[in-house]
């Protein structure tokens, strides 16, 4: 009922504003205009592709037109929540000396149904802006943009396209009827965009609402030609290069990373001879600001078909920093245990051994590892992150992914390869065939198209996480079974983030969030305060996490309200901690299989290890502490991170810095590290190495096995690898396959299990194999079961309207309805031989029955025994579980036609 009532109102408005179509406006610039975007994530997104400012100095190339990006992700026309003291909207346009503004609104402000409100504050907006003079001179002008449309992606796995279009053409009537009545310019791109979406079978968005590379790229040529633009003129290449080059700049000036150092509460720390970090890294957005000046001009000359290289000899030179770093103090020492004597300074668990696995020795490239991960290969991944805590304008930018080879198989990488550069890779994950980066405001999807491991496209698919504070922003990826991708970030972030599925999601929340690449879901997943780093997921799906600053461990479950929330998992010891999660190897002996462990990094150096205790019946676990698997006598070991490789060997990533923290030290300390980085492999004296198990390229069918194996991170990478094939064989093939397990038997409890997270992380809702799961007698699975349960109510998936949204279930009104009409409930489905035996009736005076679903094996029979006991006629419709509600919004969305259609 919900859903027709906004339908309606939505029809109604439709029928009352009658849409312009195809509005636009003859823009003129004069030479030198400078042009300040500003919006939502439609702008935020065009300085990656930089196709828009690229067609503008292709159609005016006498007019040396200044241009920077002010778009940030999630802001609407009236609220753009920004971290502490992030320069406020009329500085920054004051800053940039703006004559002319692009104002991309409307998105967003969409899914809130009131376009009479965003009337109003559009107005508020145009009359501000009216009022002030950001080049000293006179008023800017204004250009308004139209949202785009909504791009049909014909998947499941996205929204219905039409409901969101109407409100979106509804919202940019509101906006052109706005435009001429102050008398300001405006552009529709809802209309063109949504021809282009529908004339042609390319994808020109990645998710429906936010576009690719070619969509950007065929937006900027509609709206400068609908200003009058002649965007034939000249060949682009030369001029795209050298926007994206300026972009580069200013996106780093405009939003600096670490920008809690750089104007929040941090910038004002005092160190040596009371320099502050501000005195230093704002000096640094002076030297940007140059910099992107510089630019302007290789552009004008790539305009006019010349070439110059950019000029920075009149960039200022940075700031000379004095550390304050006290080795005594510290405990630490600049002085460097060499990498092959690190081995020497490791005390193991009895029985343990160590070796070098990579240095910066052998590999200068290996510089402050983050992160690690195998691939599906078998290969080490480490995230090095050299310019740590950022870049510096006159150095060159060398963080970046990097691929391990062992390729004689001797326990000592052979090979590292530069997959990709990119700024402060904190967090990473393997998917559908391409690698996901958090790189801060923004997560990235980076894919290697030839086979030469080197990324060769990229791709934002997630913007405004914020980037206030490097050191703990979105980290340490986890590829939940769910099909989720799970990270942590901590304080002083403002995210701010927009899907295809409702308003952006604004939070300053620490804690755990959650997204999910294949449907572009995103969601606060639970609080963990205040820099959380590390998670895992073991056997079961049985969830965990920790804090780096206070070091507590928890499990991660939903309590009675609920929601998701961390709860106490073992005593702790020692903080802080960067990384912890299960140990899970067919190398290690039984006592030390299953452990939770811990990396620390300052006071205790080293790996703690505890014991789990599962409750089965509650799904909770606790941890006991064991013996210390690692410790380290060297004070500038740092363990960031671990992983069990293909041979089932513990390795280890040493940040290997002698400076942790960013309160104690200015940002630009020069004992801060920029050379040092090691990983380290642990094996068990006398016992096999783990069996490789062979996963890139195989069958369906062999992956689908691969998912029996007991290590967690073979299974893990028998997902990953699946995740890159196509939907409906991937689960028709896990249909054929679960037809060899029995759901009564305890031993194919987990197979079964992992049957079910394939449906969920291919999107695809199976209430048979759900059911079946919630009623298993392995109670692990059950927990795991009601788990998958919750997720897909959560997204609307089962019955046909999400308990969440009603105030009282179906059962509650079916109740009453018996008892205020006197009517009898049929019995229970009963099952009579091979037959399941079922009854409906109606609900006397109402459009309803009392029963609405009802589960069947595969191959069984129903009988059905329907009874009407009042006047009224009644349809049944029989539909699979999950889409009742996408049926009805069909015959809702058919409208007047339905009648002439009989709603079919």
């Amino acid at each position: 009922m919900k859903v027709q009532i906004i339908l309606g109102v939505l029809i109604t408005a439709v029928t009352c504003f009658h849409p312009l179509q195809g509005s636009a406006a003859e823009v003129t610039f004069e030479k030198g205009d400078h042009i300040a975007f500003i919006g939502n994530g439609l702008a935020d997104r065009m300085q990656h592709d930089g196709w828009l400012e690229t067609y503008l100095h292709k159609a005016y190339p006498d007019k040396e037109l200044v241009i920077r990006n002010l778009g940030i992700t999630g802001d609407t026309v009236k609220k753009r929540p920004r971290n502490q003291n992030f320069i406020k909207v009329d500085d920054i346009l004051s800053l940039v000396q703006a004559d002319v503004i692009f104002a991309f609104f409307g998105y967003n402000e969409s899914y809130l149904n009131d376009p009479d409100q965003f009337k109003k504050e559009l107005r508020d907006f145009i009359d501000d802006t009216l009022a002030q003079q950001y080049n000293g001179k006179s008023a800017p002008r204004i250009v308004l943009f139209s949202p785009i449309a909504h791009e049909n992606m014909h998947s499941p796995s996205f929204p219905n396209t039409r409901e969101n279009n109407l409100w979106l053409s509804v919202y940019t009537d509101a906006m052109a009827r706005v435009a001429e009545e102050k008398g300001v310019d405006f552009i529709d791109i809802f209309n063109p965009t949504k021809a282009l979406f529908t004339e042609s079978e390319e994808a020109f968005t990645i998710n429906g609402v936010h576009l690719n590379h070619e969509g950007n790229k065929a937006l900027a040529q509609i709206i400068v030609e609908a200003m009058g633009g002649d965007i034939k003129a000249r060949r682009t290449g030369r001029i795209h290069e050298a926007v994206l080059d300026k972009n580069w700049c200013w996106f780093n000036r405009y939003r600096a990373t670490d920008g809690n150092d750089v104007w929040g509460g941090r910038s004002t720390l005092a160190f040596t001879d009371g320099q502050t970090n501000a005195d230093v890294l704002q000096h640094e957005l002076v030297m940007l600001d140059v910099m992107t000046a510089n630019r302007d001009k290789v552009i004008w000359a790539a305009a006019n078909g010349q070439t110059i290289e950019p000029d920075d000899s009149n960039v200022p030179k940075p700031v000379e920093v004095i550390t304050n770093f006290d080795p005594v103090v510290k405990n630490a020492s600049l002085d460097r245990v060499p990498a092959h004597e690190g081995v020497n300074t490791l005390k193991l668990e009895d029985g343990m051994t160590a070796n070098l696995f990579a240095s910066e020795v052998e590999f200068p490239e290996l510089v402050n590892p983050v992160q690690m991960e195998v691939d599906t290969q078998g290969r080490i991944w480490v995230s090095a992150w050299q310019t740590y805590p950022k870049w510096q304008p006159d150095m060159e930018m060398l963080d970046r992914l990097l691929i391990f080879e062992d390729n004689d198989k001797d326990g000592v990488a052979d090979v590292c390869k530069t997959f990709a550069y990119i700024h402060n890779p904190t967090g990473f994950m393997f998917w559908n065939g391409g690698v996901i980066v958090a790189s801060a405001p923004n997560i990235w999807f980076l894919e290697d198209t030839d086979g030469d491991d080197v990324a060769d496209t990229r791709e934002i698919i997630f913007s405004g996480l914020d980037s206030a504070d490097t050191h703990h922003s979105a980290n340490n990826f986890d590829y939940g079974p769910d099909g989720y991708i799970y990270y942590q970030r901590g304080v002083f972030h403002i995210s701010n983030v927009e899907t295809p599925w409702e308003p952006n999601q604004t939070s300053n929340k620490t804690g755990m969030y959650r997204f999910n690449p294949r449907n572009h879901r995103f969601s606060f997943h639970a609080d963990n305060s205040p820099n959380p780093h590390g998670g895992d997921f073991d056997y079961w799906g049985y969830q965990y996490a920790t804090d780096a600053t206070s070091g507590l461990a928890f499990q991660v479950r939903t309590d009675t309200d609920g929601k998701f929330k961390m709860h106490e998992l073992l005593k702790k010891t020692v903080r802080p901690v960067p990384s912890s999660g299960i140990l899970s190897s067919q190398h290690f002996p039984e006592k030390n299989d299953g452990n939770y462990i811990i990396l620390n990094s300052i006071g205790f150096l080293g790996i703690k290890q505890y014991t789990l205790e599962y409750n089965s019946d509650e799904g909770t676990v606790w941890g006991t502490e064991t013996d210390d698997l690692l410790v380290s006598s060297d004070g500038n070991f740092r363990p960031a991170d671990y992983k069990i490789g293909d041979d089932g060997a513990l390795y280890i990533a040493d940040w290997a810095n002698p400076i942790v923290g960013h309160m104690q030290h200015n940002i630009r300390d020069p004992s801060r590290d920029h050379q040092h980085g090691r990983i380290y492999r642990v094996t068990v004296d006398g016992r096999p190495l783990q069996k490789s198990v062979k996963i890139d390229g195989e069958p369906i069918e062999a992956l689908l096995d691969v998912l029996k194996h007991p290590v967690n991170g073979v299974r893990l990478r028998a997902r990953i690898e699946l995740s890159e094939r196509d939907t409906d064989t991937v689960i028709a093939a896990t249909k054929k396959w679960i037809g060899q397990f029995d759901g009564s038997k305890v031993e194919d409890a987990h197979h079964l299990l992992e049957a079910l997270w394939l449906h969920q992380q291919f999107d695809v809702v199976n209430e048979g194999l759900l059911t079946l799961m919630l009623n298993s007698p392995e109670p692990h699975a059950r927990r795991a079961a009601e788990r998958v349960k919750y997720m897909w109510e959560l997204e609307g998936r089962l019955g046909d309207i999400p308990i969440m949204t009603m105030k009282h279930s179906m059962d509650d009104d079916m109740d009453m309805s018996h008892d205020y009409l006197k009517q009898e409930p049929t019995p229970a489905p009963k099952l009579e031989g091979d037959t399941m035996v079922v009854h409906i009736q109606t609900l006397k005076e109402q459009m309803r029955y009392d029963r609405t679903k009802f589960a069947v094996k595969p191959g069984m029979k129903v009988k059905l025994f329907f009874t009407n006991p009042d006047a009224m006629d009644h349809n049944m419709l029989f539909v699979l579980p999950g889409s009742a509600s996408k049926v009805s919004m069909e015959a809702t969305l058919l409208g007047a036609d339905g009648f002439d259609k009989q709603w079919i």
